[in-house]
């Protein structure tokens, strides 16, 4: 998002003009301070490996697939598809719950279907999403930084009825948010804002190694201005995020709202996800089940 606001502008407003930085003042390091730095980054890093633990022993029971999880071969595959907000509403309206819940709901239905025509079942299979959660209070065009936290949920790819799968996803993300974004056993707290730079170079790839672990694929809603975007002064139509694949995953999903479109970004591991333009289209196939299921 800080690297977005740095080139886009809200549109019909003039654009921004940059301010020349001023030069920081080199600093030396107290080196009388290492030490405690160093015992707080080891604090931290421990901390955020124990709630991955306990995360991970809460989960080994779901069965996931094959299809989510596999090596890393270092190719990617994006695809991109977008669905009209007004759909999600209707769905939304006619069931409960929120625009979250649906789309949600969306990428679990489009999991069954596109794992059933790639031959390898969703029958048992209730694959682990994190879902990260953004923290930061108002929308504005120009975000500074991330805040987040994060929630773990199984998916009901298992679950043959659209409705009951909204049912399910509704369910257990009431029971995240009551239990809040950093405690409960379905929930994992994200720690990037409160682990120090050092502790990131210590535990940053120990703790990416361990994310196949902790869950098997990432489920992430972008936030963005209510407002329309340019580009050097040109319109921007459509935006398609895109979320960081995870070691020994084989699927990213990211989703945004713009302009009255719902917008999801996928990314997948090329070797492992060959197909990923089938599981693009079972999105859109998806939201028409759901509202053919709640007749809206």
């Amino acid at each position: 998002l800080t690297l977005a606001a740095a080139v886009l502008d809200p549109m019909d407003l003039p654009p921004r003009r940059p301010r020349p930085a001023a030069p920081a003042p080199a600093r030396l390091p107290d080196v009388r301070r290492l030490p405690g730095l160093l015992r707080g980054a080891l604090s931290d890093v421990g901390r955020a490996l124990d709630i991955g633990a306990s995360v991970a022993v809460h989960t080994l029971g779901m069965r996931s697939t094959g299809a989510l999880t596999a090596a890393p071969t270092g190719t990617r595959r994006t695809a991109g598809v977008a669905v009209d907000l007004d759909d999600v509403h209707r769905v939304r309206k006619a069931v409960g719950g929120t625009v979250n819940d649906v789309v949600i709901a969306v990428v679990a239905g489009a999991l069954r279907s596109w794992l059933d025509e790639r031959g390898d079942g969703s029958a048992g299979v209730s694959p682990r999403a994190l879902i990260p959660v953004s923290q930061r209070r108002p929308r504005t065009a120009h975000p500074q930084g991330n805040r987040l936290s994060g929630y773990l949920m199984r998916l009901p790819v298992d679950d043959p009825d659209p409705l009951g799968r909204l049912a399910a996803v509704r369910t257990a993300m009431d029971r995240n948010k009551d239990a809040g974004p950093g405690r409960g056993a379905g929930a994992v707290a994200l720690l990037a804002d409160h682990v120090p730079a050092l502790g990131h170079r210590i535990g940053g790839p120990l703790v990416g190694q361990a994310a196949r672990l902790w869950f098997d694929i990432l489920v992430t809603s972008v936030p963005l201005p209510g407002i329309g975007l340019t580009l050097g002064g040109h319109p921007v139509t459509e935006v398609y995020p895109y979320a960081p694949l995870a070691r020994g995953q084989s699927l990213a999903v990211a989703i945004s709202t713009y302009r009255g479109r719902v917008h999801f970004g996928l990314v997948a591991d090329a070797e492992a996800v060959p197909d990923l333009d089938r599981f693009a289209r079972a999105l859109t196939t998806e939201v028409e089940t759901l509202r053919a299921a709640c007749d809206c």
